[in-house]
């Protein structure tokens, strides 16, 4: 039973998320996937133990609703995960991918980060930014290459996107190799997913109050207009997960602590005055009202130790 297990959020939102991917109770679903522990060992995609929150109150919950995607519809179906760096979301997108095979059917998780522009057209996009980052912002994407892309696997089935190093080139990074493959369904992830543009006289209002530099203002208002053309993307999105911290602060830890671990495993990435840059860059760059407002389908809340704290329906 759910109550047997080392989790802390509230069951009865819970549920209604449950029932609304298509099982008849909570219970139900449970015994479905406690009948199938066999095959869920997750430990291995994980550094550290992973607690029941997180298999019970997100990837179980994410991999369901794939998992009736792909036997209820004859569609293509791309579900989105939306949450900031560091949360955590590229390893579960591995664990997805590993368990997906094991109940007869390929999810892919590809980031909006493995579009990002090629390094000479990314010099371009990022020339005078305010931060001296070399990517990461809405603008420094090859925006019409992911819809292109997407549309294209929505339409016959294949796959064929780049993907990106950010160890590469001293940890400015770079794409490395493109994949290609024929997944059922299609994860796409992504720090902003599903953040649209403010209207301007909102955005004068929000970047105002903040503690900004006037050269952070005026860019910000151009990453505002960049948003725009992000829009084509979340379309072809069919549900978002967001995955939201109780504080957006959060991320400076999270973030540090990816880095730190990217340095370990490939010895390049962001550190000193250029890892306090990203972060500055990603605390200001899009109003943090933005992310109170991306119309998921899923809400998860987690706490500064990344335990969920809430899941449900976004209603």
């Amino acid at each position: 039973m759910m109550k047997d297990l080392d989790i802390n959020f509230p069951l009865d939102k819970f549920e209604k998320l449950i029932i609304d991917i298509g099982w008849e109770s909570l219970d139900d679903w449970f015994n479905f996937w406690n009948n199938k522990r066999n095959i869920l060992s997750i430990d291995q995609y994980w550094n550290n133990k992973v607690n029941d929150d997180w298999i019970w109150g997100l990837a179980l919950p994410l991999l369901s609703q794939a998992y009736k995607f792909q036997n209820n519809f004859s569609d293509r179906k791309i579900i989105g995960i939306s949450a900031l760096p560091g949360t955590g979301k590229t390893t579960l997108g591995k664990w997805l991918e590993t368990i997906s095979l094991k109940l007869n059917f390929k999810i892919a998780v590809i980031s909006i980060d493995d579009f990002y522009l090629p390094s000479n057209e990314m010099k371009l996009a990022i020339k005078n930014n305010p931060w001296n980052v070399a990517r990461g912002f809405p603008g420094s994407h090859s925006v019409n290459l992911m819809h292109e892309k997407l549309l294209n696997w929505k339409m016959n089935g294949e796959l064929n996107v780049p993907v990106f190093d950010k160890s590469l080139r001293n940890g400015l990074g770079d794409r490395s190799h493109w994949r290609l493959e024929n997944p059922d369904l299609l994860i796409l992830e992504g720090w902003f997913l599903g953040v649209k543009p403010f209207s301007d006289d909102i955005t004068d209002q929000l970047i105002n109050t903040k503690n900004l530099s006037l050269h952070e203002s005026s860019y910000i208002l151009k990453i505002q207009n960049n948003l725009n053309e992000y829009s084509d993307i979340w379309t072809l999105i069919d549900n978002i997960w967001h995955l939201k911290p109780l504080k957006i602060e959060y991320m400076n830890t999270w973030k540090t602590n990816q880095e730190k671990e990217m340095f370990l495993q490939k010895g390049n990435a962001l550190k000193d005055e250029k890892l306090s840059n990203f972060l500055r860059m990603l605390n200001v760059s899009i109003p943090h009202k933005s992310f109170d407002v991306i119309k998921s389908y899923a809400l998860l809340l987690i706490d500064q130790e990344r335990n969920l704290v809430e899941a449900g329906l976004n209603l």
